[in-house]
């Protein structure tokens, strides 16, 4: 899953990505931010993934007194939720790419523009009561040590949640188009960007490596059916990754068309990837509510 943004550098509309193995970034190999449509293909995950960030959100006690970090805020649907909704006292959106959030900067909003994974060199942004992170982690490297850097922002009693891809296998139908063109996805974005969606499920080990208490982890996995923002997010992306999808994930151009087509269709009927999302609080007492 690619829904977060982070950085531009330039490139030749179609031209596909040759650098060494994972080593380029999100927004720059692939999925630059200002490629028209990019805010709208993030807006079709988020409008599935949304609820189900918010629910557990909602579960952990977000709401007036916190102090909220949204890293990799891409679109800023949930760092916008957490301060008018949610009701948070203060809500940081942090991008290398913030050309989406500053729009939506307000006196509870604060848009902060910052590399995730040097935001140790960050003093200024202070410590926070939740950390939260969505389809940010599995992109980028170094995932264990970002995670600790993280989990030292929190306050007392503060909650690190962090939420990426896993894939669900199919083993009635491995070798459908379907399923090559998400194996070859995956492939291209290891090859390219360095995402490892294996690692995801050691999230929670993570967690208590930082030091955190109470973590737990829980998996949703939406229906890829006819007509719905999941569908409408794996069509658009996987034409935008198409050269590299044929390059670097090997995959055969008849492959890729059966698998956009069977997207199209009225019996499209698959499980998609799911989404982990894990989380723990540090120790200590909660200011905020006394806890």
């Amino acid at each position: 899953m690619a829904p977060a943004s982070e950085g531009h550098p330039q490139q030749a509309p179609g031209t596909p990505s040759t650098p060494r193995p994972g080593a380029g970034r999100y927004g720059e190999a692939l999925f630059r931010p200002e490629q028209p449509g990019e805010g709208d293909r993030i807006d079709h995950a988020a409008l599935v993934y949304d609820p189900f960030t918010r629910q557990r959100l909602r579960s952990l006690g977000v709401g007036p007194g916190w102090r909220c970090l949204e890293a990799g805020a891409g679109t800023g649907t949930i760092a916008r939720w957490l301060a008018e909704e949610a009701g948070a006292d203060e809500v940081v959106a942090l991008d290398r790419d913030t050309s989406r959030l500053e729009p939506l900067a307000g006196p509870r909003l604060r848009v902060h523009t910052a590399d995730l994974t040097r935001i140790a060199d960050e003093p200024d942004l202070g410590t926070f009561d939740l950390v939260h992170a969505r389809f940010v982690l599995m992109h980028l490297p170094e995932r264990r040590a970002l995670v600790s850097r993280l989990a030292e922002r929190l306050n007392p009693g503060g909650f690190l949640v962090l939420s990426d891809a896993v894939d669900v296998p199919d083993p009635a139908d491995p070798h459908s188009a379907y399923r090559q063109t998400l194996n070859a996805m995956w492939r291209t974005l290891a090859q390219t960007i360095g995402t490892d969606i294996a690692a995801v499920r050691a999230h929670p080990h993570a967690l208590r490596a930082a030091g955190l208490s109470g973590v737990a982890a829980e998996l949703v996995c939406p229906p890829l059916t006819p007509g719905t923002s999941l569908t409408a997010f794996w069509s658009e992306t996987w034409r935008r990754m198409r050269p590299d999808l044929l390059i670097a994930g090997g995959l055969e151009p008849a492959a890729l068309d059966e698998a956009l087509a069977y997207l199209d269709s009225a019996g499209l009927a698959e499980l998609g990837p799911g989404m982990l999302t894990a989380w723990g609080h540090r120790p200590g007492r909660s200011a905020r509510r006394g806890a």
